[in-house]
């Protein structure tokens, strides 16, 4: 009985060079590699429909869109996004981190049902969200990412806020100038670009990608920082 008690122990417990009796570690292993990653939503305001497409209230659906390309053209995949409750939606990953990116088709005035019914779908906490939108108060190009503040009028972020409950939400602001005559502002931001910003509209989503990649990675700060270097470069 001992003897074949003893080749029993032998079999399940497998043994370390000193003799000890080593972990599981095939199923440390695996446990590892299935934890779930951290999440984050990621949402550029506009409106839908083609007459909108280019325009300067579309910049934050041409930020996600370009930050969706730059991270699935290096794994030589297309970006494929999928129509969805509230908004067009596709998830990338960067170095461990679940980005889900999101484009509210419930036009810009009513953003904030799109954002509220993501986040409690995907379970994501108010740190973890991030709006990109266009801003007049800033010169076209010029970029801010702030942990929170005012709507300054943008009805978009407005809704959000209402929705939510606070003002304090990370957003992305992409600068598209003020050159209108008082009372022209609607006409101003549902306007396209002239051809020379346009032009150099990929360069300036390229920077905003990478601050957003930051910001999951490191943190609002720095990536507040990285923006600022790159503005002041500009």
């Amino acid at each position: 009985m001992f003897n074949f008690l003893k080749k029993l122990f032998s079999r399940t417990a497998p043994q370390q060079a000193d003799g000890g009796i080593s972990a599981p570690t095939a199923a440390v292993e695996t446990e590892e590699q299935t934890a779930p990653m951290e999440k984050f939503l990621i949402v550029g305001l506009g409106n839908i429909g083609p007459e909108y497409a280019a325009t300067r209230h579309n910049i934050g659906f041409r930020i996600v869109d370009a930050l969706a390309a730059s991270v699935n053209e290096d794994k030589g995949k297309p970006t494929v996004w999928e129509d969805k409750r509230y908004g067009f939606v596709t998830r990338i990953s960067v170095k461990g981190r679940q980005l889900i990116l999101l484009k509210p088709s419930t036009f810009m005035n009513l953003s904030g049902n799109a954002v509220r019914y993501w986040m409690q779908q995907e379970k994501i906490e108010l740190p973890h969200l991030l709006i990109c939108v266009d801003d007049i108060a800033l010169p076209f190009g010029q970029m801010r990412m702030k942990p929170g503040g005012s709507d300054a009028g943008h009805n978009g972020l407005k809704h959000i806020a209402q929705i939510l409950g606070t003002q304090q939400y990370a957003r992305l602001r992409f600068g598209v100038g003020s050159d209108f005559f008082p009372g022209q502002q609607v006409d101003y931001v549902l306007g396209h670009f002239p051809e020379e910003q346009e032009a150099l509209i990929p360069e300036r989503t390229k920077i905003a990608s990478s601050a957003i990649k930051t910001f999951c990675l490191a943190g609002i700060q720095m990536a507040m920082n990285e923006l600022n270097r790159r503005n002041a470069k500009a």
